[in-house]
């Protein structure tokens, strides 16, 4: 059987019997996600490597815990948001912004020199806009704009009621629209925010 084939479940089983091979095609198969969402709420690749490798060790922990009957995502998006609001609690005083988050969710209309300085400015504007959302609203707006996670999926994550995710996201799109103002009359470049 080739790895893309075993099912988390198996992989997880086989770690429960100590298998760190099993580890080893989790953490190939699920590291970019762990890792982008942890830099995307830490803005701190270091701090995401880090928070990347002690995901992958309370899995290994915590393999018998884990209810195979369900997805692992879930899980691993949990423990990240964890770990990161952790970190970022930790260091308040430090600034934290979502540089990666706004790479991805800032798609330029044209590539032309003239416009790719305009939309550095734009994108530094929603960088410093993003920044000072409170951490709930970052961690919702990383995991439905970055990781492009259901509303029910960030609930299960964040074990809380769909209802309050929506209202993060609500407030987290307010909370950018008024700071960001037209951006310039230029309110189509932020996905979402902005209507």
């Amino acid at each position: 059987m080739n790895n893309v084939e075993i099912s988390d479940a198996e992989l997880i089983t086989q770690l429960r019997e100590n298998d760190l091979s099993a580890l080893g095609v989790l953490f190939d198969r699920y590291y970019n996600q762990v890792f982008r969402t942890a830099a995307a709420i830490t803005h701190d690749g270091d701090v995401a490597d880090d928070i990347t490798q002690d995901c992958f060790l309370r899995l290994h922990r915590y393999a018998y815990r884990i209810d195979t009957s369900l997805p692992l995502a879930p899980w691993l998006y949990r423990v990240t948001v964890n770990l990161s609001y952790t970190w970022v609690s930790r260091h308040k005083k430090r600034n934290v912004s979502l540089e990666s988050v706004v790479d991805y969710l800032m798609s330029p209309a044209r590539q032309a020199p003239d416009h790719m300085a305009e939309h550095l400015s734009i994108r530094q504007e929603v960088r410093d806009a993003i920044r000072v959302l409170s951490f709930n609203q970052r961690v919702v707006v990383v995991l439905h704009y970055l990781n492009g996670l259901s509303l029910e999926d960030i609930a299960e994550i964040l074990d809380c009621p769909v209802g309050t995710v929506k209202s993060r996201l609500y407030y987290a799109r307010e909370n950018l629209r008024h700071r960001l103002g037209n951006l310039h009359g230029e309110t189509q470049i932020a996905h979402g925010y902005t209507q």
